[in-house]
């Protein structure tokens, strides 16, 4: 879904599992849909974890647990790994999830959340730890991602850190755009370069 990101302040679901990856994410019997539909991708976000074998829903697992919710996932290192699907990006937004946090990401999967409304922010490995810690105390626990200033507060302990994110694609995601509508946003331009460079 196209949002614009500025300052978004959430509470946090934590899954503070290392190496998850796009398979567990969305598994592969899913990408033979035919639907782009975002609901039904996000209805089975890591859908093997939220649902017995039986169909009934695991009540071990975080998202069907009451207490965290947001627009938030915290998720430990090296999130996305595994084959470059894009169906995985798809599923957490489909979810509502905006902003995934982690220590690390698979490059593709960065990519493909970034493509998709999704903002990945890389933060170290103790900022990390200190914010599952403070969500697991107080899943009221809230976090502020600040976009223009690319930094991440932890506003249950003041702690802030900046994170990078590629200038072009922060560019689109505070002004809702996909690569498609940029190229439109710069029609004029392309088109009068182009008239120019006829004649050489």
């Amino acid at each position: 879904m196209k949002q614009k990101f500025n300052i978004i302040t959430s509470t946090c679901v934590p899954l503070p599992l290392e190496n998850i990856d796009t398979d567990q994410i969305i598994p592969a019997r899913f990408l033979k849909a035919t639907t782009r539909d975002e609901k039904f991708f996000g209805d089975n976000l890591f859908r093997d974890w939220r649902y017995n074998p039986d169909g009934s829903l695991n009540m071990d697992f975080v998202l069907n647990n009451p207490k965290y919710k947001g627009e938030i996932l915290v998720a430990g290192k090296n999130f996305g790994s595994g084959s470059s699907r894009e169906h995985a990006a798809w599923a957490i937004a489909g979810y509502g999830f905006r902003i995934v946090i982690s220590s690390f990401f698979a490059d593709i999967h960065k990519n493909n959340e970034l493509n998709n409304f999704v903002l990945p922010v890389v933060v170290s490995e103790s900022f990390l730890q200190e914010l599952i810690k403070s969500i697991y105390a107080n899943p009221k626990t809230e976090v502020e991602v600040n976009l223009p200033e690319q930094t991440v507060t932890n506003k249950a302990t003041g702690r802030s850190e900046r994170f990078e994110i590629n200038a072009y694609k922060k560019h689109c995601l505070m002004n809702g755009l996909d690569d498609i509508d940029f190229l439109l946003s710069n029609k004029d331009k392309i088109e009068a370069w182009e008239n120019k460079n006829k004649s050489r």
